[in-house]
C-alpha cells in the first residue's frame, strides 16, 4: 500500500488529462451499479487533507442539482445545490457563491461563520436582482429556488452553512471502535415539527402558513422547504405571481417574507475520530438513514464510495416500486423523476496523516474546481493568506 507521502506525490505528478475527462457510469458494476447513463462520478480524488468521492444522478428532464468541489492549498470547499422549479437558481449559486466566499476570505485572510453567511447573502441578493431583470420575459423565474449546502475545511476546522433540506452527516469512531453518524445540519423542511412551530410563531396572523396537502406539510400549501436561495415570490410582494399560474398564485399578497435565505451555521474543529463527512441532497436521505449511510462508507473501499451510496439509494427507490435497479436505469430522464429525485453525493475523507505530510514536506495539493455532472474541471483559485 502506498504511504501518504507517495500518494500525494502521485496526485501531483499525474497528467493533466486525468482531470480533463469526466466519467459516465459504464463500468462493470463493482460499486453497485453499471451502465446507468444518467449517473456521473469521480470515484476518488485528492483534497487539502484527504480524499473525496463524488457522484450525481439525473432524474429530471433538465438536471436541477448543481454541485462543486474546490480543492486548494488553503482548504477545501464543498457545495451541493438542490434546485426546484427549474435549474436557474442552483446554476446561479454554483457560479457565484464560491466566488463571493473566496473574495471575502481573501479580504479577511480567513474563513469564519460570518464570512459564510455574507457569501450566502450576496448570492441571494444577486439572484433576486436577476429575477427582477428577467420577470417581464419569464414570470415564473420568481418561483425558482435552490437549497444550498456548503462545507469548508480550513485550518483544521469544518465550517457548515445550509438552507433547505440537503444534509451533511459526519462519520465518527466511538470508544468501542464503531462508526457513528452525527448530523451536522438541520432540515429546513415543513415535515419537521419544529419548522412548522417556527413558521406559526413568526406568522401568527396567517392560519394557512403551513397546510397539509398531498400527504405532506407545505408552506402556503406550495413548498416544503422553509429556507432557500430564490423563491422570490415568497419573499417580496413585488415578485408575486398572477392567477394565470395557479400553482404559484397566492390568494393574498405576503406581508412579510414567508421563506428565508439565512443559513444555519456551525463550525467544528476536526478530531482524530472524525473520519469522513457525507454531503448529499435530500434525494439520498429519502432512501437511507444517516447511520446506514456512514456504515456503507466505513465498510467499503473508498474508491467509488459516493457511487455506491448513490446506487444503494436507487436500488431502494426501485424496491419501493417493486422494480429492480436494472429496470430502473433503463428509464429516460423525466420518467425517472417518478421514482427518484436528482441526487448528489460527495464523501469527504479527513486524513490527518495526509494533512501533516502535505504541510511538513511542502507537498502540492491538486488545485481543482470540479463541477458535478456538467463535466467541467478547471484550476481552482481557492487560495488566500492564512493567519496562524
Amino acid at each position: 500500500m502506498l504511504s501518504w507521502l507517495e500518494r500525494i506525490v502521485s496526485a501531483c505528478w499525474r497528467p493533466v488529462g486525468r482531470y480533463a475527462r469526466m466519467n459516465k457510469d459504464n463500468d462493470d458494476g463493482s460499486c453497485g451499479g453499471g451502465n446507468d447513463q444518467l449517473v456521473w462520478y469521480r470515484d476518488l480524488d485528492k483534497h487539502s487533507c484527504g480524499e473525496f468521492s463524488f457522484a450525481v444522478v439525473q432524474a429530471n428532464v433538465v438536471i436541477e442539482d448543481h454541485s462543486q468541489v474546490e480543492t486548494g492549498r488553503d482548504g477545501t470547499f464543498i457545495g451541493v445545490y438542490d434546485g426546484h422549479g427549474g435549474p436557474e437558481a442552483s446554476r446561479f449559486v454554483s457560479e457565484h457563491l464560491f466566488r463571493h466566499l473566496n473574495k471575502l476570505a481573501k479580504e479577511n485572510g480567513s474563513i469564519t461563520e460570518e464570512i459564510l453567511s455574507a457569501a450566502f447573502s450576496a448570492t441571494e441578493d444577486g439572484f433576486l436582482t436577476l429575477v427582477r431583470r428577467s420577470l417581464g420575459l419569464k414570470p415564473l423565474i420568481a418561483a425558482i429556488g435552490s437549497c444550498c449546502l456548503v462545507g469548508v475545511i480550513w485550518n483544521g476546522t469544518l465550517y457548515i452553512a445550509n438552507v433547505g433540506d440537503s444534509r451533511a452527516v459526519i462519520g465518527c469512531l466511538s470508544k468501542s471502535n464503531k462508526i457513528v453518524a452525527e448530523q451536522l445540519t438541520s432540515d429546513h423542511n415543513a415535515c419537521m415539527e419544529e419548522v412548522r412551530d417556527e413558521l406559526r410563531s413568526s406568522h401568527p396572523d396567517d392560519s394557512h402558513i403551513v397546510v397539509m396537502k398531498n400527504g405532506a406539510w407545505r408552506i402556503k400549501g406550495i413548498i416544503q422547504v422553509s429556507r432557500s436561495i430564490g423563491d422570490a415570490y415568497l419573499k417580496q410582494p413585488e415578485f408575486s405571481i398572477d392567477s394565470s399560474f395557479p400553482r404559484f398564485h397566492l390568494a393574498e399578497p405576503i406581508r412579510r417574507p414567508v421563506l428565508s435565505a439565512e443559513p444555519s451555521l456551525s463550525s467544528r474543529p476536526l478530531q482524530p475520530n472524525d473520519k469522513f463527512v457525507i454531503f448529499a441532497s435530500d434525494g439520498l436521505w429519502e432512501h437511507m438513514t444517516n447511520q446506514e449511510a456512514v456504515e456503507i462508507v466505513y465498510k467499503y473501499p473508498r474508491t467509488g464510495i459516493a457511487r455506491r451510496l448513490l446506487t444503494t439509494a436507487l436500488k431502494e427507490a426501485g424496491r419501493k416500486r417493486e422494480m429492480r435497479y436494472d429496470e430502473l436505469k433503463k428509464m429516460e430522464k423525466g420518467v425517472r423523476r417518478h421514482y427518484h429525485d436528482d441526487i448528489t453525493v460527495i464523501v469527504i475523507f479527513v486524513d490527518r496523516e495526509m494533512k501533516t505530510a502535505t504541510r511538513d514536506n511542502n507537498m502540492c495539493v491538486p488545485e481543482l474546481s470540479i463541477r458535478g455532472f456538467i463535466d467541467t474541471v478547471a484550476p481552482s483559485n481557492f487560495n488566500f493568506t492564512q493567519t496562524t
